[in-house]
């Protein structure tokens, strides 16, 4: 079974690792889908959070990163997926996913929503948090990998000068 895992990961964060890798367990084939965002602002560019979240599919033989925009169904139903994998950290995560989970269905009947909790150490990371930190001159490297560490630095640095 194909399961495929969206998101803007902006920036990918250790809880998205750790779902990507609790789902390469789970599913024969996990599809990490970037999304462009056109309504949400990203602080990174596509491909600079497509090429981060592959240095972090690349150590699972069975995981592969696409961008795309539109609607999800339409992403799914191209790729033969017919799970999409969302996360929760929190109880106020599930209201939101939930509608959407909801609407998915209801605009493909055939689409069904899993939802994992990530390992606790990672429960209330969150990539606005991860900038927020970053703006603020903090240490972010316990919540990110090396790679996407130093890219959010020389994002903060550019905006900075």
């Amino acid at each position: 079974m194909k399961a495929v895992y969206p998101g803007t990961f902006d920036p990918v964060t250790r809880g998205h690792a750790d779902l990507i890798a609790r789902a390469a367990v789970l599913f024969d084939r996990v599809i990490v889908a970037v999304a462009e965002a056109a309504t949400k602002k990203t602080h990174l560019a596509l491909d600079e959070r497509v090429a981060l979240v592959r240095s972090v599919a690349d150590r699972h033989d069975n995981v592969g990163v696409h961008s795309f925009s539109g609607l999800l169904v339409d992403f799914t139903e191209r790729h033969d997926a017919r799970v999409v994998l969302r996360g929760l950290r929190a109880v106020s995560d599930f209201e939101y996913e939930f509608q959407l989970a909801a609407m998915n269905r209801k605009m493909s009947p055939e689409f069904e929503s899993v939802f994992l909790m990530p390992a606790e150490e990672y429960s209330f990371v969150s990539s606005s948090l991860v900038w927020e930190i970053a703006q603020l001159g903090g240490d972010i490297a316990v919540f990110v990998e090396p790679e996407a560490e130093r890219a959010v630095r020389n994002h903060c640095r550019s905006e900075a000068e």
